[in-house]
């Protein structure tokens, strides 16, 4: 007898696609004329922040604009990065952004309650780390849940995975 159908919730981005729409905006910053001259630049920070630096607030929340727009061409969730207020450091203005991975507890907590409450009887929700996992009896319920899932907002991006 084989075990209940079952899937993952995740949130997980690909470092390899958030670097990539990095360059693409290191390289139109350099290009643009609006920003010629005005220090926009956008680098690494860490393993997971992204800073970006400009001469004046207007032309960082403009390079931050390009940035997020990068980011949705290459299909990853704005709700996947957190970025922080301009804020003046020297002579230059600052915004530090960090990429979100996995589910915070709070978050898992609150997606478990929606699947106990609203989702088909016999589908069980566990927190196992920053991911959850469903299972139930009938793949029908399993992607009933993902549906009713797809359809709410819990401030994270969610993809499903190891579906069985």
């Amino acid at each position: 007898m084989a075990a209940n159908p079952s899937f993952d919730i995740v949130s997980k981005v690909d470092r390899q696609e958030v670097d990539n729409a990095l360059h693409q905006t290191e390289r139109e910053l350099s290009t643009r004329f609006d920003f010629r001259g005005t220090g926009a630049e956008i680098s690494w920070s860490g393993e997971e922040a992204i800073s970006l630096r400009a001469e004046t607030e207007e032309r960082v929340k403009a390079a931050l604009d390009v940035f997020k727009e990068k980011l949705v061409k290459r299909n990853i969730s704005l709700k996947s990065l957190d970025a922080g207020d301009p804020r003046a450091s020297g002579k230059e203005f600052k915004v530090d952004c960090k990429v979100i991975q996995g589910i915070e507890s709070d978050k898992a907590k609150a997606i478990s309650k929606k699947i106990r409450d609203e989702g088909p009887k016999g589908v069980q929700a566990q927190i196992q780390g920053d991911q959850l996992r469903v299972t139930g009896k009938k793949k029908d319920d399993l992607q009933a849940i993902i549906a009713m899932l797809k359809g709410e907002d819990f401030g994270v991006a969610l993809q499903f995975t190891n579906y069985r």
